[in-house]
């Protein structure tokens, strides 16, 4: 089954020259120096290499990570911190808020924000994969897979370094707490996704697709909650893709619980489930055109023209058809439908 996601923007970052004449001295510690200017431009390069998978990027950024933590802690293992840690400044633009550069003399914001565009490439390596129109086993579970990552990789650098930096994250902007969250749930969200379609295939019973289905929509309302009270200039095509995404996966929930009901008989209360959907897929129709329309980051696609939203179309009528149909056959001609 094939996918769509909405994603933001890699951040952009200034180059660093990791040179620190009369700083640093000796051939070891200039070798340190090259080493790390090399690995980070080696890692900014596979960011917008269609060519990178998991594993190259893994070992790039393990490189130039494993190097940076010199700039971080001290070299005898002790708690105490680098030397180093506020010798170079770094400067990164915001996937929401375009442009407009932050920047920290710190290490640790360096670590925190080359992570974050780690997580997000894991992101749209997943977009990619899981945009095929013959995705294989093996490419859902890297899907599945890459996502997990991506949220392990949010997660960790909202628990364990963001709290670090000494300059707190500015509001509204990618370390903020709000912001880390939505793509922590986002991430949570799409990988259920692909579960989702899993069990479709493998044809798992109905009630089952349509919990899951229910707590993907769960997920997306979270996630839009959490930006809620975010700059509408900066969110709002965002937040269309969870609201969106919520109206889809809720509209599957009542599909699929329509089927669970109609297998035990209950016509009458599966009409009304499949009508409650047909409702939801109407209205993510209309949030789907608005989601096309409305300006801020993000690509500039049309979501109902995707082989995932009209599938979902066809077998909300199919099924709603195939209830009445049953229906028609459990009353007589002169009962009426309650």
């Amino acid at each position: 089954m094939t996918h769509w996601f909405h994603r933001n923007p890699l951040k952009a970052t200034a180059p660093v020259s990791f040179n620190y004449y009369g700083v640093v001295t000796g051939p070891s510690a200039s070798k340190i120096c090259n080493d790390l200017r090399s690995s980070r431009a080696r890692l900014l390069e596979l960011f917008t290499d269609l060519s990178c998978n998991p594993e190259m990027m893994k070992n790039a950024a393990d490189s130039y990570f494993s190097l940076l933590q010199g700039f971080i802690n001290s070299l005898d293992e002790s708690t105490q911190e680098s030397k180093l840690r506020y010798i170079q400044n770094f400067k990164w633009t915001d996937t929401l808020q375009g442009q407009v550069p932050s920047a920290q003399q710190d290490a640790v914001f360096e670590l925190i924000s080359m992570g974050f565009n780690v997580a997000l490439w894991y992101t749209k390596y997943a977009s990619r994969l899981a945009g095929k129109e013959n995705i294989t086993e093996d490419e859902a579970k890297e899907v599945h897979r890459s996502l997990k990552i991506a949220a392990g990789i949010f997660k960790h650098l909202k628990e364990s370094h963001i709290p670090k930096l000494i300059t707190p994250a500015e509001k509204g902007r990618d370390l903020e707490s709000r912001l880390i969250e939505a793509y922590v749930i986002q991430c949570q969200a799409e990988a259920q996704e692909v579960t989702i379609a899993r069990a479709i295939e493998l044809k798992h019973a109905p009630g089952l697709i349509a919990a899951l289905a229910y707590e993907t929509a769960n997920f997306y309302q979270k996630a839009d909650h959490t930006l809620s009270s975010l700059e509408p200039a900066y969110s709002t095509k965002w937040r269309k893709y969870l609201h969106l995404k919520m109206c889809f996966y809720t509209a599957y929930a009542y599909c699929y619980h329509g089927e669970t009901l109609l297998a035990s008989d209950k016509c009458g209360e599966a009409i009304r489930s499949l009508q409650e959907a047909e409702k939801l897929y109407a209205k993510a129709e209309a949030l789907c055109k608005e989601y096309g329309e409305t300006k801020g980051p993000g690509p500039t696609v049309k979501p109902s023209g995707h082989l995932f939203f009209r599938k979902l179309g066809n077998l909300v009528k199919n099924t709603l058809e195939k209830c009445q149909r049953e229906n028609g056959f459990i009353l007589n001609p002169n009962q009426k439908k309650k």
